[in-house]
């Protein structure tokens, strides 16, 4: 049993879709085993019913300005933060923590970012999982990232999910699935717990 002198505090990003329920969801399945969650809302209130929908309201704030609100809404900690996020959210995360020498954890559901070539951490603990196949996170991407991932220090972990849709963790999507989404977070909480 972990003690509550070790849990973590974790910033989670939303997706495209905006802060939705299924991601206050997810906060809370954290809060409820003892960490801290900061759950910021990028879109301003916005949300979208289509991923087509989030990519608009995404591609008209820009990627510049949401990274900006990203690093703004981080809040600080002594210990270090864990970063976390659903699919953009992930992309969101990854950028952070990757720029964080305090960083204590990364954990990415549905979404990665691209790896500069000069990116070093020393042994940051990341978990991905993903669909398998996932339309935005491609069998040949997600190897390349792995490797790029190991090369730039990272102790990298991948899951992924057969016959899942790419945001399978949030019930109110047509991706969802349920025993794939208990798995995650049973495999995603034990992580949360060793760091």
């Amino acid at each position: 049993m972990t003690a509550v002198a070790d849990t973590s505090t974790i910033v989670l990003f939303h997706s495209a879709y905006g802060l939705r329920p299924a991601v206050q969801e997810a906060a809370d399945r954290l809060r409820a085993a003892g960490h801290e969650v900061v759950v910021p809302d990028l879109y301003e209130g916005q949300t979208a019913e289509t991923v087509e929908d989030g990519m608009v309201i995404k591609e008209r704030i820009g990627r510049d300005e949401l990274l900006k609100r990203a690093i703004a809404a981080a809040p600080y900690s002594d210990r270090g933060l864990v970063y976390a996020g659903f699919s953009l959210g992930g992309a969101l995360a990854q950028n952070l923590a990757l720029a964080d020498d305090k960083a204590r954890g990364l954990l990415l559901l549905h979404g990665t970012s691209d790896i500069g070539d000069d990116t070093t951490v020393d042994e940051l603990p990341v978990q991905l999982h993903v669909a398998d196949p996932d339309p935005f996170e491609p069998h040949d991407w997600l190897n390349a990232w792995y490797l790029r991932m190991r090369r730039a220090g990272a102790d990298v972990e991948v899951f992924r999910y057969a016959g899942a849709g790419h945001i399978f963790t949030d019930p109110e999507l047509p991706d969802y699935d349920k025993e794939a989404a208990e798995a995650t977070w049973r495999v995603a909480l034990g992580f949360l717990a060793d760091l």
